[in-house]
């Protein structure tokens, strides 16, 4: 079995940060975005999807250097204020199967969020939504990390906490576990990712080892 770990919301907690990075410089452009609007739309989707998405709905180009700037002020956050999911290292250390990343974000903000919160060393494979055509909730990276891991898309269990994550493991042909424990989740999370598709839905690391070598 391999197992591909999103890593916004799954193995950091970066979400809260990201959202309320990504309202900030909207609203310096004069795009009226909360915190929350970003979380219900645009979280596990790419940069290139969301960019596209909001120049779609509000009828005008955004500057060439948005993801840049973005970039620049979540960066600087992150190397101050982000956090691994708790309990997330004993987890996956717990677990013998083989392991990837397969996120959204830019080998960039994937390489950073990994050397920051101390879990760089547990993974040797990362791949990026950049990497594909299609984000999420299209299947294509979820394909990309299992093929160039030597698995079958049946072999493979996914962890993911977002609903186009959800949805892209499922077109993967891939098993997924759900995830609810960062700080982005509310309340509601749970039943919106049993709507897109998941059947497991887990709101602690802790719970993880125990599920994974259920499945296995």
């Amino acid at each position: 079995m391999l197992l591909i770990f999103d890593c916004d919301g799954v193995l950091v907690d970066s979400e809260v940060l990201a959202c309320q990075v990504d309202a900030d410089v909207l609203n310096d452009l004069g795009l009226p975005y909360t915190a929350d609007d970003i979380a219900r739309q645009f979280v596990g989707k790419s940069m290139k999807d969301m960019i596209a998405r909001i120049e779609a709905e509000h009828g005008r180009a955004l500057p060439d250097d948005f993801a840049e700037r973005i970039n620049s002020v979540l960066f600087a956050r992150f190397e101050t204020d982000l956090k691994p999911i708790a309990g997330v290292r004993d987890a996956i250390l717990s677990l013998p199967h083989p392991r990837c990343v397969a996120s959204s974000s830019v080998p960039e903000r994937i390489a950073l969020s990994l050397r920051v919160t101390g879990l760089a060393d547990l993974f040797e494979n990362v791949f990026s939504a950049t990497q594909v055509a299609r984000g999420k909730p299209a299947p294509d990276l979820f394909l990309l990390a299992a093929q160039e891991m030597g698995a079958r898309p049946q072999d493979c269990l996914v962890i993911e906490d977002s609903p186009a994550g959800v949805q892209a493991a499922i077109a993967a042909g891939m098993r997924m576990i759900g995830f609810t424990g960062g700080g982005h989740c509310g309340p509601d999370h749970a039943e919106v990712l049993r709507q897109a598709g998941a059947s497991i839905v887990i709101e602690r690391m802790t719970d993880l080892p125990a599920i994974v070598q259920a499945l296995a």
